[in-house]
């Protein structure tokens, strides 16, 4: 009879356990969604994918320090077809459903009607994109 409490009590102790390491985890799981959440409320809503580039950390904190919040600081590849809109050259992203106006239109304007990958930063209060370079994609 003694074991048979032993072992219930053991059983009560583990499922507590196991309950308290579940809500914690859930907890620390869910806590920086809700922070990302919320810091992406007052971003227009960009989604850019991120290219890494071959910089040396002298010229990523120079170029750093050297920019507003408007632009990101480090360029960024965005794939997509180059249109023509109200007469001036623009990346449309089928994927993203966004269109992103084109700094260089004269580098533009070669790559019009293919799909091309563009590095670059983005300018977010334009929506501009500062070409680096501009690459076809079969």
């Amino acid at each position: 009879m003694a074991a048979l409490q032993t072992n219930r009590f053991i059983k009560s102790i583990l499922i507590r356990t196991l309950l308290v390491v579940v809500v914690s985890f859930m907890a620390c799981a869910l806590t920086p969604s809700a922070r990302a959440q919320q810091g992406n409320e007052d971003r227009a809503p960009v989604t850019p994918r991120p290219q890494s580039t071959t910089t040396d950390s002298t010229q990523q904190a120079a170029a750093a320090a050297s920019l507003d919040d408007s632009q990101t600081q480090e360029a960024l590849a965005f794939t997509g077809r180059v249109m023509k809109e109200r007469g001036q050259f623009v990346l449309k992203d089928p994927v993203t459903k966004m269109t992103y106006q084109l700094d260089d239109q004269a580098k533009a304007k070669l790559y019009l009607g293919k799909k091309v990958k563009v590095t670059g930063k983005l300018e977010m209060r334009s929506n501009t994109i500062r070409i680096e370079s501009i690459e076809t994609q079969s």
